[in-house]
C-alpha cells in the first residue's frame, strides 16, 4: 500500500482480516477441501490467546494437502470429536478417508469410535498411530507458525479463528489446491490426475505457456483455415465413378 502511495494504518488491515478472511474461507472452501488422497495425518498445535493455550486440531493428507483445521480452547475427546466430524462432513463416498493417522493421545481413538457409532465415519477406515508418519503434518504446522507468529499473540478467539482461516486458506491456494489440473506425485514417482475436469472448464482455462504461438503465426493460420473453408470443393466425375 505504501508503494501505491496510499497511507492505511496496521489496525485497518486488521479489520479487513477480521472481516473478510472468514467470508473468504466460506466461498473458497469447495475449491481447495477435497482431499486427493484417502490415506489422512491428524493432529494439533498450540497458538496463544490472551496468555493461555489454545489447541488447533489440522489435517492433510499424505501429500500435505491441507483438508480441515479447527480451533478449541480444550484439548480432549469432545475437541477431536468435532473436528473430525467437521473434516469428515459434507464428504463424497470416495472422498472419505482410508487411514487416519494420528500420534498416541488417546482422545483420537474414543472419538472416532463415537464416530463410527453415529455412522459418521467409514467403519472400515484404519486407524493408525505411527508417529513418524506425522511428519508431514509437523512440518506443515511449522510453515503455519511462520506466518502466526509476527501477529505477536490474540486477544479473543474469534479474532485467532478468523486470522487462521486467511492463513490456511492462502496457504492452501498456495500449496495449488484450487487448480482445476493438479498433477500430485504417489509413492510410486508417477504422475497421475488427481482431478478430472469437465470440458467446458477445460475450454474456460487458458493454455499453458508452452503451448501459445506467436501472434503472426496464429493470424497465418486462421488465414489458411479460411481459405480453406472459403475454397471450392472438386467435382466428383460421375464416369469415372
Amino acid at each position: 500500500m505504501a508503494e501505491r502511495g496510499v497511507s492505511v494504518d496496521h489496525s485497518t488491515i486488521y479489520g479487513w482480516v477480521q472481516r473478510y478472511a472468514p467470508e473468504i474461507e466460506k466461498r473458497l472452501r469447495w475449491y481447495w477441501r477435497r482431499p486427493r488422497s484417502g490415506s489422512w495425518r491428524v493432529d494439533e498445535t498450540y497458538v496463544r490467546i490472551r496468555g493461555k493455550w489454545a489447541y488447533l486440531y489440522r489435517a492433510v493428507d499424505k501429500l500435505g494437502n491441507t483438508i480441515d483445521f479447527y480451533l478449541s480452547p480444550t484439548r480432549n475427546t469432545l475437541a477431536a470429536k468435532r473436528f473430525l466430524a467437521k473434516a469428515l462432513r459434507g464428504l463424497k463416498d470416495w472422498e472419505q478417508p482410508e487411514v487416519i493417522n494420528t500420534d498416541k493421545a488417546p482422545t483420537y481413538a474414543a472419538a472416532l469410535a463415537e464416530l463410527k457409532a453415529e455412522g459418521k465415519c467409514p467403519k472400515d477406515a484404519q486407524h493408525r498411530q505411527v508417529k513418524y508418519l506425522n511428519n508431514i503434518i509437523e512440518a506443515d504446522h511449522g510453515k503455519l507458525k511462520q506466518l502466526i507468529r509476527p501477529v505477536r499473540g490474540f486477544k479473543s478467539m474469534k479474532a485467532a479463528y478468523a486470522t487462521i482461516k486467511g492463513f490456511e486458506v492462502m496457504r492452501a491456494l498456495r500449496k495449488g489446491q484450487a487448480a482445476i489440473f493438479n498433477l500430485t506425485r504417489d509413492i510410486c514417482g508417477e504422475a497421475r490426475l488427481s482431478s478430472a475436469p469437465s470440458a467446458s472448464a477445460h475450454a474456460r482455462w487458458p493454455k499453458p505457456s508452452s503451448w501459445s504461438v506467436s501472434g503472426s503465426r496464429l493470424r497465418e493460420r486462421e488465414h489458411d483455415l479460411a481459405q480453406e473453408h472459403h475454397a471450392p470443393k472438386p467435382e466428383v466425375c460421375n464416369s469415372a465413378l
